[in-house]
């Protein structure tokens, strides 16, 4: 009796012990999200994506930032088919005003990275914003994806590994730009904002121009928050172009008073990147002038930009997508697909090798991050701007496609 009531106690014991383990087992199980019983390396056993998305929500950028967040979103829907998943993992986002603020850009970054544990970071509207949170990536080891800020210094200068860029950079206008205007003895003035976005949108645009011969005889900047350009333009006027080139972004664009103060009367023809549609309802007094543009969506013809135009239109009330839409929505492919080719594993270091020198379709046809800098090479659009019976402003009109290759720009970070 003594030995069976000793026995008894063991086993009393033994299974208060495998209790213990079982409650042991399933907190270690809960802190681990995912974890099997054989350990596997922490990228594999993520369970969710989740990505960071830093744009002007507020402000003078606004329009920007809603059309980068509407065409991410569409983007990720077109790039799992609905599902909002990749290689079986759930995608989270997080999308955060900059305010179009550096220090406020920084700051969400940092809260996206530390707080919300993100993988990626895209964006943001503003060069001077982005340029404050490319650091971070290369600090936090994650890759961001730089969509639609174009100065040239952020795969130039500001390189650093962690960096991709979908949105077009400041050389690949100018490129564009200066084949429409720039000749033997052309005299040229330019007018841009005074921050990272205009003046390496003028550099660029003067080093193509003058390689083909044009004088810049005058270059003038103006505040980017300012709604008087008069002084500005006087001196643009006093300078004695024939062509003046515009860089600008931003909804207190100069068009009136260009137009006001009737530069073309007064011999000077005006040429720029035609922008967004709320600026090109200003720009009812360049019907006729010929320039470039990143995007309009009547003029890529591939699938892709048709399912972008089918989904905004139904989605939107019938409003089309505008400049920088297609731009958030290549940023969401570029990501999904990338993540695809290493099994949804989001670990930076092994994307960077996977990334250099990919290629995904996009609503602006194929582009490729080139592995010496990670600009995305892209379509662009020779355009003249014509009237329209359908819409109140003036349409960009395809002359024809510049390609990849024509548009390339100069590798800026060696």
């Amino acid at each position: 009796m003594k030995f069976k009531r000793i026995w008894s106690i063991l086993i009393v014991i033994f299974f208060i012990g495998m209790l213990a383990a079982c409650n042991d087992s399933e907190e270690a199980s809960s802190n681990s999200e995912g974890s099997s019983e054989e350990a596997e390396p922490a990228g594999d056993t993520q369970e969710t994506i989740k990505i960071g998305v830093l744009a002007s929500l507020t402000g003078a950028l606004e329009a920007y930032g809603d059309q980068t967040k509407k065409g991410f979103e569409l983007g990720l829907e077109y790039a799992t088919d609905g599902t909002m998943e990749v290689a079986g993992k759930e995608i989270e986002v997080f999308f955060e005003d900059t305010e179009t603020d550096p220090t406020v850009a920084r700051q969400k970054a940092i809260e996206l990275l530390e707080d919300k544990e993100v993988d990626f970071l895209v964006g943001s509207s503003s060069s001077g914003d982005t340029l404050a949170v490319t650091p971070l990536a290369e600090e936090y080891e994650k890759i961001m994806v730089v969509e639609p800020a174009a100065a040239d210094s952020i795969t130039g200068a500001e390189y650093n590994d962690y960096i991709f860029r979908t949105a077009r950079n400041s050389a690949q206008d100018a490129v564009a730009a200066a084949a429409a205007i720039a000749g033997e003895d052309v005299k040229i003035a330019t007018l841009a904002p005074d921050y990272s976005f205009g003046h390496d949108g003028v550099a660029a645009f003067v080093s193509a121009a003058e390689d083909l011969g044009a004088d810049i005889v005058h270059e003038e900047y103006a505040d980017q928050a300012a709604t008087d350009f008069t002084a500005n333009i006087q001196k643009i006027i006093e300078s004695d172009p024939d062509y003046l080139f515009v860089v600008w972004s931003g909804a207190n664009s100069p068009w009136n008073q260009i137009s006001d103060m009737r530069l073309q009367e007064q011999g000077i023809q005006v040429t720029t990147g035609a922008p967004d549609i709320a600026a090109l309802a200003t720009m009812s007094q360049l019907i006729g002038m010929e320039g470039f543009t990143v995007y309009y969506h009547t003029l890529p013809d591939n699938e892709v930009n048709d399912w972008l135009v089918e989904e905004h239109t139904k989605r939107f009330d019938g409003a089309v997508p505008d400049l920088f839409t297609p731009g958030g929505m290549s940023a969401a492919i570029a990501i999904v697909d990338a993540l695809e080719q290493n099994d949804g594993d989001a670990d930076a270091n092994a994307l960077i090798e996977i990334m250099e020198g990919m290629s995904f379709d996009t609503p602006k046809g194929t582009m490729t991050f080139r592995p010496e800098d990670h600009q995305a090479l892209q379509e662009m659009y020779s355009i003249t701007l014509e009237e329209s019976d359908d819409v109140d402003y003036p349409v960009p009109v395809l002359n024809r496609v510049l390609t990849p290759e024509e548009t390339a720009p100069p590798i800026m970070n060696q």
